[in-house]
């Protein structure tokens, strides 16, 4: 089973969270690249970035993706996007340095009419950053969260490849009311990498309206809790067995990543989140 955890959700420092993971008995890792520790600069300090594979091949460990999340609107504002665009190249190089095939990234809210200005100008960064990818043996997967998946698939459709999804079946659930395993059935070989997250929508809310709270800041403002709650894995909404189920009939064999972003034991949330994955890839036919 390929089983990995986000480090930044240890909340300790980044060697720190390789040797948990470890500790813990997870196979790989997602790290944080747009900045921290583990970012582009280390292209040019090899000797650092030489020792973080080593101590992550010492502890039994791979790279299952890198995250690549500019923050804010992602791409949705084309003059903002020459600068994000060359950053994302580096992530990607940096990727490619490290043999990691996958970056995840919200990219901001695909609109569902095509002709939208905001549409052509996402189309056009991902267009170019999968092309980009491609080059590189990368993969540029856009976490699944504002939008629908018909919608997802159709953006996706459009591009000429190095594009794919990172599903977070917890994002569909919480924020914009979606069976994760109809979205699978939808996205199907678009997938190429997973998070493990489970939650519970309180009210439903526009998803754009969500999305562009947390894009624009205002997040102290917003009462999240009134709209939806991160739970413990197995603790929330998602139907992880048909979930899992409709996976395996895709033949997805990528990374299930733990993600936990809230509770007061982050550790010993993920601890349980291992078991209760585990469990259910198995009983879901994956070893």
């Amino acid at each position: 089973m390929k089983i990995g955890v986000i480090t930044d959700c240890f909340c300790l420092p980044l060697r720190e969270s390789i040797r948990k993971a470890a500790e813990l008995g997870f196979s790989g890792l997602q790290i944080y690249a747009t900045a921290g520790e583990f970012n582009p600069s280390l292209l040019e300090r090899k000797d650092e970035l030489a020792s973080y594979l080593k101590l992550i091949k010492e502890k039994g460990l791979s790279i299952s993706a890198l995250c690549g999340d500019m923050g804010g609107h992602g791409f949705e504002i084309r003059e903002d996007n020459g600068e994000r665009i060359e950053k994302t190249k580096r992530i990607i190089d940096l990727a490619a340095a490290c043999a990691v095939p996958v970056i995840t990234t919200h990219i901001g809210v695909i609109p569902e009419d095509s002709a939208s200005p905001k549409f052509s100008a996402l189309l056009e960064a991902l267009d170019t950053l999968g092309g980009y990818g491609r080059t590189r043996g990368v993969t540029l997967a856009i976490e699944t969260g504002p939008e629908k998946p018909e919608t997802l698939k159709k953006f996706i459709d459009q591009t000429h490849g190095g594009v794919g999804v990172n599903l977070d079946p917890a994002n569909f659930v919480m924020v914009t009311g979606v069976d994760p395993a109809a979205a699978v059935e939808i996205l199907g070989a678009h997938i190429v990498h997973t998070h493990v997250k489970d939650g519970i929508m309180k009210k439903q809310a526009d998803p754009a309206f969500v999305y562009n709270i947390f894009a624009e800041g205002g997040i102290e403002d917003f009462r999240m809790s009134d709209y939806f709650i991160e739970t413990p894995v197995g603790g929330g909404a998602v139907d992880f067995d048909s979930y899992l189920g409709a996976l395996k009939k895709t033949g997805y064999d990528g990374y299930f990543t733990i993600e936990r972003e809230a509770g007061e034991d982050r550790e010993e949330d993920i601890a349980g989140a291992l078991r209760f994955i585990t469990d259910k890839l198995g009983k879901a036919g994956y070893v």
